[in-house]
């Protein structure tokens, strides 16, 4: 069995690595400048970049959603390694308010936006049917320009949230456990 596991791990790494390239030889596609609320009052697309080209923006579906929770948990501790070369928001539909208050119950330290549902969510989803869905968009900037390079969709087992390649590591299956918003309270 530890043959056929490692030999599988090594096909795995083989896909990610292929993954990688095609990611690489993306040609950018150019996007509208779109509009969000934040705190501070609007801003746009452009100003989600603040001093750097690269912007990751993370869908999340809102304080509703436990699996979008989950994954920003995650990424969240993320952040700093993220930052430090590129920008990274938190988008979901929830008002700023809503937002803030949710990230802090979580100790999240993300820059957030609301799209409140719009074109932006419709037009960038990364769901195959659009609307509102989980995931990562990576857009870059060219001068007063903006391109979309990449996106992906999250759920379980994909490579954005090791929580379901540890619990395989336990022969947790992905559906014999699902997320929470707390699984133990201080006493």
């Amino acid at each position: 069995m530890t043959n056929e596991i490692q030999k599988t791990e090594a096909e795995i790494f083989a896909l990610v690595q292929k993954l990688e390239t095609l990611r690489r030889a993306t040609t950018p596609v150019e996007v509208k400048n779109y509009e969000f609320q934040t705190l501070d009052g609007k801003v746009n697309l452009l100003d989600l970049f603040g001093e750097k080209d690269t912007l990751f923006a993370i869908h999340n579906m809102g304080e509703g959603c436990v699996y979008c929770t989950l994954w920003a948990d995650g990424l969240n501790g993320l952040l700093p390694h993220l930052e430090n070369k590129f920008s990274v928001v938190l988008l979901s539909k929830d008002s700023p308010t809503v937002q803030r208050q949710f990230a802090n119950s979580r100790q999240w330290r993300f820059r957030m936006a609301s799209h409140g549902g719009g074109a932006y969510m419709t037009e960038q989803s990364v769901g195959k049917s659009g609307g509102n869905n989980p995931g990562v968009v990576c857009y870059q900037r060219e001068g007063n320009k903006v391109f979309l390079k990449n996106r992906t969709p999250f759920g379980p087992g994909d490579l954005f949230c090791a929580h379901w390649h540890l619990l395989s590591l336990a022969g947790i299956g992905m559906d014999d456990r699902s997320a929470d918003y707390n699984y133990w309270k201080k006493s």
